[in-house]
């Protein structure tokens, strides 16, 4: 028998990534928001690897810091190291990394959490949903509280079935040992959801005090930190370095020897595995031509001695673990903290949802994070920042927010989960988004506070802060462009150093930076502005004047590309009214539900010939409709 437990707007069931960030931009909102969790001390817990960021990731985590969420100003309050990767490189692959505390981390989350208005948090295993003529109405849990809502959000991560596997033992259970979510996923099946089966797995911790640092490289951290976050304004500057070493062959012959009994091998993990985190078993087998690998050792937060063996991530019995650490320089003596191990969990195959992340056939719910089959922390937090917003969006009736591709990565995440679908966890990449040199870490804000603000995310100072910026960029750009630089000894000494070739006439501040070899610091040496600039401001002035012929060339790309996604393709479509389109296009078309031709487009099994007698059927609607009005 179940007791009313109250009513809100949404309700959010997991706090992990998607879960926080849900819960937080459905808050913010506006909406009177629930937030359901297993076990309140593992709020935000990091059950992989203690870092935020990385390529693409780090774009990511500045984009939810841009719309307004959180996961930027946690990590900017708790990192024991930040470097920017890939500084050698053009600004459209430069993305940030942080090595997070982590118990500090999840500290810092949960009270900002806990002092967000409209948010309450409580402790709770959700077992069924309530589900009254097909609309999501609430949730029930196993001490029989119903808690009902206009919206709820899933954010379950790998708790759905988990099943920790090491070696030849296997037992129920989420990450870190925590209790898995066995009846939420038998309901999910008995409302019609398509699940899938996927694995990840994490490596063995060892203990800091058993490390010989002498025969490991040091990887310190930036000696002047950049910031995910752009309300940041001070940097952590006695950061912990983190250390590397390599496998050879003596661990390669340890793995060799023992890979029956891996569970990966030995058929006891029947799940799909990320295919861009694979297990240190999978590199041996995969890159067997190579003689050595990589080795991070991480520390995870200043008041634990726990170091993370990135890199080693396995399901081998915990002995063979032991003996593969002690093979590798610097390990020779290190000691286990804790065994290294795969796990299983159940995925919603994220077809299912439309690109807002609620169900199709379910309205009012909606998913995010690794139950729809994604690998990351910063993933599921962009997932969960939109599902959040769109869920106080349905509770509200405010308008749902959908960034496309060329907005953001989150844009580019959503789109490919929800048309294209991922038979392994997805993980972002560069390659995946086609507009990558708009998508930049440089400008998240540019490209997303104005939605943020408009939505209630952003404040009103960060949001007048964001314009000044803008304004101090046009500006100093429209400086650059039409003040003449002469061929001044000055100027001649600054080119020859950069190692360019000397001026012969004048020429346009903006056209001498478009040199590669040229910095804006240069220009600046013998035309300061009559302001004062921040460093952002300096480096947006010289992004957008360097690459601004490449910039162009990619909006032209986009606007082509927004006049396919302009072409909304009508409700009451029926696929199999249009003859010449092959029978895989429409099987594909009618299980995805394209919003757009532009979605269609790229929707796997839809080719361009299916696309143009796609276009030719809803312009002859068009036609249609006009001639009988």
């Amino acid at each position: 028998m179940t007791y009313d437990a109250g009513h809100y707007d949404v309700i959010v069931i997991g706090a992990g990534h998607a879960g926080c960030e849900a819960a937080f931009a459905a808050a913010r909102r506006g909406a009177k928001t629930l937030m359901l969790s297993l076990n309140l001390d593992m709020i935000a817990f990091m059950p992989c690897n203690p870092s935020i960021g990385g390529p693409a990731k780090g774009i990511v985590v500045r984009e939810v810091d841009a719309l307004g969420g959180l996961m930027g100003k946690v990590i900017d309050k708790t990192y024991i190291q930040m470097r920017m990767l890939n500084t050698g490189k053009g600004p459209a692959v430069r993305a940030l990394r942080a090595q997070a505390d982590k118990p500090l981390y999840m500290q810092e989350m949960k009270r900002l959490l806990e002092n967000e208005e409209n948010l309450t948090l409580r402790q709770a295993m959700v077992e069924k949903l309530i589900v009254e003529d097909g609309v999501c109405k609430g949730v029930i849990t196993e001490t029989k509280a119903a808690y009902r809502a206009e919206s709820v959000v899933i954010t379950t991560g790998t708790f759905m079935r988990g099943r920790v596997i090491i070696g030849d033992v296997s037992y129920e259970s989420g990450p870190n040992n925590q209790r898995a979510s066995v009846k939420l996923a038998e309901n999910l099946e008995e409302l019609g959801f398509e699940l899938v089966r996927f694995k990840t797995g994490t490596p063995p911790r060892v203990n800091n005090h058993t490390i010989d640092y002498s025969k490991t490289e040091i990887q310190p951290g930036d000696e002047n930190p950049r910031h995910f976050s752009y309300e940041t304004t001070e940097a952590i500057l006695d950061q912990i370095p983190c250390w590397l070493t390599y496998t050879n062959e003596f661990t390669h012959k340890i793995i060799n020897d023992n890979l029956g009994l891996s569970a990966m091998y030995s058929g006891m993990i029947k799940g799909t595995g990320p295919r861009y985190c694979p297990s240190i078993e999978d590199k041996i087998v995969r890159f067997h031509d190579k003689p050595r690998h990589q080795i991070f050792l991480e520390p995870e937060g200043r008041s634990t001695e726990e170091v993370y063996v990135q890199g080693l991530s396995t399901s081998l019995p915990e002995y063979v673990q032991r003996e593969i650490l002690r093979s590798i320089p610097g390990l020779e003596n290190s000691e286990i903290m804790r065994a290294g191990y795969a796990i299983e969990y159940d995925s919603v195959v994220p077809t299912q949802l439309w690109p807002t992340l609620e169900l199709k056939n379910i309205p009012g719910l909606f998913t995010a994070g690794q139950i729809n089959g994604t690998s990351g922390y910063e993933e599921a937090a962009g997932q969960g920042l939109m599902a959040g917003i769109n869920a106080a969006s349905k509770a509200l009736g405010k308008e749902t927010v959908i960034l496309d591709r060329s907005q953001a990565y989150i844009g580019v995440l959503i789109d490919d989960l929800v048309t294209k679908g991922t038979n392994e966890p997805y993980r972002l990449l560069t390659s995946r988004a086609e507009y990558r040199l708009l998508l930049r870490h440089d400008n998240a804000d540019i490209r997303l506070t104005d939605i943020g603000h408009e939505i209630g995310l952003v404040t009103e100072e960060r949001y007048q802060n964001f314009l000044e910026k803008k304004k101090l960029i046009e500006e100093e750009k429209l400086r650059l462009e039409n003040i003449t630089l002469k061929p001044t000894d000055q100027l001649q000494e600054i080119i020859e150093a950069a190692g360019g070739t000397a001026l012969r006439d004048a020429l346009k501040a903006a056209d001498l930076l478009k040199r590669p070899e040229m910095k804006y610091e240069m220009i600046e040496a013998v035309t300061p502005s009559d302001k004062e600039l921040s460093w952002e401001v300096k480096e947006q002035i010289e992004i957008q004047i360097k690459y601004e012929g490449y910039i162009s060339k990619a909006n032209q790309q986009v606007d082509r590309m927004k006049k396919m996604e302009n072409k909304l393709i009508p409700d009451d479509i029926d696929y199999d009214d249009i003859s010449g389109i092959a029978t895989e296009a429409k099987e594909k078309l009618k299980k995805v539900r394209p919003l757009s031709v532009g979605q269609a487009s790229r929707i796997s099994g839809v080719n361009p010939a299916d696309v143009s007698i796609l276009l030719v059927y809803i312009e002859q609607g068009k036609i249609a409709r006009v001639s009988n009005e």
